[in-house]
């Protein structure tokens, strides 16, 4: 066995070097009798590499970009806030997806099916060796989910870095920004609502008024990703809305978890909110109120009322009761009874007449009994919601919900079946045929034949393709109806109320553009007139930052070029002395 030790110690690496071995300058002396060999070489493929610009891949902020939302209006909004960024930095914003460099897939937790449908598009996309970048509620709930390894993941509050997180992606990088937003320990809202966006529809304003809840549904899994509630201040969201009527905006939808608890973390509450934001909406131009819970609901009922009869606010109401049963309820921890949801509706339905109330049904929850469910029949016969959501009980992982004792699946199905049947028996619309209404118009209908509207209640109102209606308010004769629309005839001699004085934003432009924000972009936006709103050549910008991207990519190289040829320079230096 050697020593471990040695018996003469080393000054230099050096003298290992024995001295029947070759010293540097004689192995460089023996060169000359080497006979190099001519190596062929294509020259077109090496004129082609030659004249080419470095690969795309290598410089973030000029790639395509796919991206794909699933669930509420809430992660609808992140997503616009999402796309406007990127695309303020120059990335290309493609509706197809095969062309993308990367998709980035903005997740929901709150059913089974759409946690599939979100894994579905991971598998595909690694298929299809595309960048991937997850977003939503799915990897901010559970991110150590097997399917989600290796790959990077923007957190629900912190899409204001989802710049960083592609950028790092496209590099090759795995990154996980998963923290809360706090202000000296507090939690906030989330990102700030000045971002720049991309609205799917340039005539309609998504604004997340908070988010997270106070409850703790056994069921619900989004509570796991959004958290406990956390409110904007209300000159933020006033200030929110107007900007976005300056833009061309005629409709805005408040979103949240819950938004009747609005307020109650910073001092407020949603009806002090919501008297603020009608006194910016221009004549012609409507506010949607979203989700509230009945317990909220129901400290501010009069003053509700009041608002949802203000001409300027659609009388409409999403009221989730999901069951009708007591014991069900309390099995959910709902912190209501059913009592309490009838009080809200009769309330609302007297005080504000034609109100469309629109709730949330759950089949088949654990413990359910055949008596429970007929009770939830009869409170569905006795209001005949003109909108209600039926969903089939799914246990979510980590959900107390899912741990309790599971209804068969074919009762749960048959359940959501049968209370669907008694959902389509009746025509909510049936009446209003003959009525002359006000519409607001703001999108074509999925089958391209009609522009689709709403009335004072918020009821779909189909309308002939006229170009010049859309994002106006007009006047119709309903003609025909339909479980969930109605048809409407316009009138010729009408008034059309044009609610913003401003052309709304094209689709797919940015809008947004702070000054905070355009120093981050750089100095190509120099030039750029300093407004709320930038209208521009999206193709001139991203070439733009293409241009300026190329320079500091070649300016990088070269000076990572002169310091290995200073360091190769050096070690020549030294073995030849």
């Amino acid at each position: 066995m050697p020593s471990a030790s040695c018996d003469t110690l080393l000054d230099d690496i050096e003298d290992i070097v024995s001295q029947g071995d070759l010293k540097p300058q004689d192995r460089h002396s023996a060169r000359k009798h080497v006979v190099p060999k001519a190596r062929k070489r294509n020259t077109q493929k090496y004129l082609q590499e030659e004249n080419s610009p470095p690969s795309d891949s290598t410089i973030p902020g000029i790639q395509k970009i796919w991206m794909r939302t699933w669930g509420c209006s809430h992660n609808n909004s992140d997503g616009e806030y999402m796309a406007g960024q990127l695309a303020a930095y120059g990335y290309e914003i493609t509706e197809n997806a095969s062309d993308a460099d990367l998709w980035l897939l903005n997740s929901c937790t709150v059913k089974n099916p759409a946690e599939d449908h979100f894994r579905n598009s991971i598998k595909k996309a690694q298929e299809e060796n595309k960048k991937i970048v997850l977003a939503g509620c799915v990897p901010q709930a559970q991110p150590r989910q097997d399917y989600l390894k290796g790959l990077s993941i923007i957190g629900v509050q912190q899409i204001d870095r989802v710049v960083e997180v592609v950028e790092e992606t496209i590099k090759g990088h795995s990154v996980r920004l998963l923290g809360q937003k706090k202000d000296n320990g507090k939690r906030l809202g989330g990102a700030r609502l000045d971002l720049p966006k991309i609205r799917k529809n340039p005539l309609i304003e998504i604004i997340s008024i908070n988010t997270g809840c106070l409850n703790a549904c056994t069921y619900c899994k989004t509570k796991h990703a959004r958290g406990n509630l956390a409110s904007y201040p209300i000159d933020e969201l006033v200030e929110r809305a107007r900007q976005s009527f300056q833009e061309g905006v005629c409709e805005i939808w408040l979103t949240s978890e819950d938004t009747g608890a609005y307020g109650r973390d910073i001092g407020t509450n949603l009806p002090t909110l919501l008297w603020k934001l009608v006194e910016v909406i221009p004549e012609g131009a409507m506010l949607r109120l979203g989700m509230t819970n009945p317990p909220y609901i129901l400290e501010h009922l009069e003053e509700m009322a009041k608002i949802l009869n203000h001409p300027r606010v659609y009388a409409f109401l999403h009221i989730p009761v999901q069951s009708a049963s007591d014991t069900v309820l309390m099995e959910m921890k709902r912190e209501y009874c059913v009592a309490d949801f009838k009080r809200v509706v009769d309330f609302l339905k007297e005080k504000v007449p034609g109100i469309t109330l629109a709730t949330d049904i759950i089949c088949g929850f654990p413990g359910e009994t055949d008596q429970d469910f007929q009770e939830t029949v009869k409170l569905v016969e006795e209001y005949k919601f003109p909108s209600l959501f039926i969903n089939q009980f799914y246990p979510r992982p980590g959900t107390p919900a899912a741990k309790m004792a599971q209804i068969p699946a074919q009762v749960k199905k048959q359940r959501t079946k049968d209370l669907s049947q008694v959902f389509h028996s009746y025509n909510p619309y049936d009446h209003k045929i003959g009525e002359r209404q006000r519409v607001l118009v703001t999108e074509e209908s999925f089958d391209s034949k009609f522009y689709v509207a709403h009335n004072r209640f918020y009821e779909q109102v189909l309308v002939p393709k006229n170009p010049t209606f859309m994002g106006k308010m007009i006047e119709v004769d309903i003609y025909e109806s339909g479980k969930h629309f109605m048809k409407g005839q316009p009138v010729s001699d009408a008034k059309v109320y044009t609610p913003s004085i401003n052309k709304p934003l094209a689709k797919g432009e940015v809008s947004g553009l702070t000054e905070d924000f355009r120093n981050r972009l750089g100095n190509h936006l120099s030039l750029v007139p300093h407004t709320s709103v930038v209208r521009r050549d999206p193709t001139s910008s991203r070439m733009a930052l293409r241009l300026q991207r190329l320079h500091q990519d070649c300016a990088l190289r070269a000076s990572v070029g002169l310091a290995l040829f200073a360091l190769l320079l050096a070690f020549l230096v030294k073995i030849y002395n």
